[in-house]
């Protein structure tokens, strides 16, 4: 394999792996901030323990993405240094404000709520859980603002450097000029400017509206979405675990309340991600047609389009082996997806004749043309095909998530109705409570999977481009990193990974076994040991039974 490619699995395979756990640490610390309410308000122990169990599991999955979070940016410097110099302006920006604001806000407050439970007051110890909570959700924010812009590139322009000589001529910096008689200077290009590859050592996008850049057309939709499927991350955890103690009978009180609030919290975000899906979906389809096209595997632009469920689609070569079309055999729904892209879902007869455009036609003649301005129609019609993604792979990735989505909202409903019948808390008494229990312990890996798919979608669906139809992937490489070098450091990467993931599985485990724990509360520690909160009689009625 060459290179690119291996950079490439490099950096799918750390940013996969780290993406276990930023979605965990969202998604518990939203339950985190529940919990640490209920006990604020009502001061019922149970509460007090639960929030103080699921804050250890919190605290042991926020080390290991930290650990696993340094590694990404490391290889943009490394694997992607051309890259790194085309957007060092766009990207310093929110992975700055990530860094300073969003994690130190996140890790400074973190200290509090693990090792205060007992040193400061139970408000301050709440307001920081909300801190931790929002500094989670703030590197969520800044990642996809970044990310967003590599999906649809807004609030920024191509710059060129190049030499300037005093009667105000311009030089490519490759000229040779005499020392003194010439200045450096960055001048913009025209908006329909083409990349050239030689153009890699002297352009680079500048941002000339911040604000743009932020609300790019896709970031908001990819924002909501992304954090929907975090709180599913966090949330299926708790429902896993309290599945697993209430199928052993063991902690079933905490086990009971952790259920309760994590499967309302599943049913209302399971609901709002249908609707984000709806919105995002159709943001690509406007901003990003042919990663939508690969989506639905479909091959020509068409109204009453159909919406496949799932099937297999492959490439059709020619007889030396280039792709030339795309062969499907799915289930459909005839109009269905020409309906979703319209949004018109009052009118289905007139949303149904919204054309969706099909690979055959994508990219555009026009986009093609630029960028091969001596080529004949037959020539752009031939070419096109290089610049479509992974069809094949897109399209199950894609249906992946959603046949995920589906059995998150069958557990999540299901489990509100088995405790609305009264029936959940009793698995002794039927097989199908025990069976249901067991689904909830495995439905943690569903939200896991509809994310990595997710991942896998956007970025595989953006091919061939690392910025969408500005900077081809393969144009954004190190020019100095050879492939035995990384394919050297992805083996030791994997070696490392899986070492730290058996650590963060027995640490997992050890906690879950223990389970939660009446800790002490205040008012049973020695008078010299209180802390000077509850001197100040600020605990004066922690670890009391709430009022009847």
């Amino acid at each position: 394999m060459d290179v690119e490619i291996l950079s490439r699995i490099q950096f799918a395979f750390t940013v996969g792996f780290h993406f276990l756990f930023p979605p965990l640490t969202i998604g518990l610390g939203l339950n985190l901030v529940i919990m640490s309410a209920l006990w604020l308000k009502t001061r019922n122990p149970l509460y007090h323990n639960m929030a103080r169990f699921w804050t250890r599991i919190f605290g042991v999955i926020f080390a290991v993405g930290v650990a696993t979070g340094i590694v990404m940016e490391f290889q943009f410097g490394t694997n992607w240094a051309t890259y790194s110099r085309f957007v060092g302006d766009v990207f310093g920006s929110p992975l700055a404000i990530e860094g300073i604001y969003a994690f130190f806000l996140e890790s400074g407050f973190l200290a509090i709520l693990l090792f205060g439970w007992n040193k400061v007051g139970p408000k301050l110890h709440f307001f920081s859980t909300c801190m931790v909570a929002l500094g989670s959700h703030f590197s969520a924010i800044w990642i996809l603002v970044a990310n967003s812009f590599m999906q649809t590139p807004a609030g920024y322009f191509l710059a060129k450097k190049v030499k300037v000589t005093e009667d105000g001529t311009q030089h490519p910096l490759s000229a040779n000029l005499a020392e003194g008689t010439y200045t450096v200077k960055e001048v913009p290009l025209p908006d329909d400017y083409v990349l050239q590859q030689a153009d890699l050592t002297s352009v680079r996008a500048v941002i000339d509206n911040f604000w743009e850049l932020v609300f790019s057309p896709s970031s908001m939709d990819r924002l909501i979405h992304t954090t929907l499927a975090c709180w599913l991350a966090g949330t299926f955890l708790v429902i896993s675990v309290s599945a697993y103690y209430l199928l052993r009978r063991k902690h079933v009180a905490f086990a009971k309340a952790s259920m309760k609030i994590a499967l309302i919290v599943a049913s209302i975000t399971a609901l709002l991600q249908l609707w984000s899906a709806d919105s995002t979906a159709r943001g690509v389809a406007e901003n990003q047609p042919t990663k939508f096209a690969a989506m639905e595997g479909l091959a020509d632009s068409t109204t009453d389009a159909p919406l496949g469920l799932g099937g297999i689609v492959t490439w059709e070569r020619d007889a030396e082996g280039n792709r030339v079309g795309i062969n499907e055999s799915a289930l459909k729904i005839p109009g269905l997806l020409s309906i979703l892209v319209s949004g018109d879902f009052l009118n289905p007869g007139k949303g149904a004749q919204t054309e969706v455009k099909g690979l055959n036609d994508l990219p555009s003649d026009a986009f093609l043309q630029r960028r091969y301005p001596d080529k004949t129609p037959a020539q752009i019609a031939d070419v096109r095909p290089e610049y479509w993604p992974n069809v094949p792979v897109v399209f199950q990735t894609y249906h992946i998530m959603i046949a995920c989505w589906g059995g998150i909202a069958l557990v999540a409903f299901l489990g509100l109705f088995l405790w609305w019948r009264g029936k959940l808390w009793q698995p002794e008494h039927s097989r199908f409570i025990r069976f249901f229990l067991w689904l909830c312990i495995l439905s943690i890996f569903l939200p896991q999977i509809a994310s990595q798919s997710g991942w896998f979608t956007a970025e595989m669906g953006r091919q061939p481009w690392v910025v969408y139809e500005i900077l081809k992937t393969s144009e954004a490489l190190s020019e100095v990193v050879r492939a035995n070098q990384v394919l050297t450091s992805l083996i030791l990467f994997g070696l490392i990974y899986f070492l730290l993931f058996l650590i963060f599985l027995y640490s997992l485990n050890s906690k879950i076994q223990h389970g939660p724990s009446e800790d002490l509360t205040g008012a049973e520690l020695p008078e010299k040991w209180r802390p000077l909160s509850m001197k100040g009689g600020r605990m004066e009625d922690v670890g009391k039974s709430p009022p009847q």
